[in-house]
């Protein structure tokens, strides 16, 4: 979990408590240590939050207190609008829902007097033909990344003709008009990139891959020399 999250959990946890709470209590629950949460709590004091309380004996949070609206600029609103379209019009059902839900939440918690700039961005990004036809094997490529199983792809070559490859999926990278997907390449034994609308077949193997050091997406981003958080 990231920090930033945690700060908010600790304050949802005791808004959600009458009585005082212990370190250890949150500790537990976030899965923390206490040193963790005693310094949380004291940056979350710092910070203006109303926390009561002291190390041993527990912490309430002032009754009334909630977290100050988000505030963002009418350009961060159209930056974050813009990204939900484009991940609704060129990424897979899933993520095009999940873009909605986000969008669902800021707008939920904007000050009423920024939530029509939402509606207002007049910034589109139309789904295509493309999008289409690749959101099913975008959504086989995704989640085969976040469990790390291979994939047995029927791929169009440039130069015509079929090729089957395993691969091993690092990564998804979206060009505009297409995407292409980096990866470990059995065949070959050695990195490549694959267009996601050349592949006639995307089927999973049921096989895991583990971050082998010399053939994880980081390595092969310091391979051509491009920085990892790009």
């Amino acid at each position: 979990m990231r920090r930033a999250d945690r700060l908010f959990q600790i304050i949802q946890l005791l808004r959600g408590r009458r009585r005082a709470v212990t370190a250890r209590w949150l500790a537990e629950r976030l899965e923390v240590s206490e040193r963790t949460i005693y310094r949380d709590i004291r940056d979350l004091v710092l910070s203006g939050t109303p926390i009561e309380g002291e190390a041993g004996v527990g912490y309430t949070l002032r009754r009334g207190y909630d977290l100050p609206p988000l505030m963002f600029d009418a350009e961060e609103i159209q930056a974050l609008v813009l990204g939900a379209r484009v991940a609704a019009a060129f990424g897979d059902e899933q993520l095009a829902r999940a873009a909605e839900r986000a969008l669902s939440k800021v707008e939920a918690v904007l000050p009423p007097a920024l939530r029509p700039k939402i509606e207002e961005a007049a910034l589109f990004a139309p789904r295509t033909r493309v999008g289409q036809e690749t959101s099913a094997r975008l959504l086989t490529m995704r989640a085969a990344m976040n469990e790390r199983e291979k994939l047995r792809v029927r791929y169009e070559k440039v130069a015509g003709g079929t090729s089957e490859r395993v691969i091993w999926p690092l990564g998804a990278f979206f060009w505009g008009r297409s995407w292409t997907i980096t990866a470990w390449c059995e065949l070959r034994d050695d990195f490549r990139n694959f267009r996601l609308d050349r592949m006639d077949e995307v089927t999973p193997t049921g096989e895991r891959f583990e971050a082998v050091e010399g053939r994880t997406l980081k390595d092969y981003l310091a391979r051509i020399g491009v920085e990892h958080d790009l």
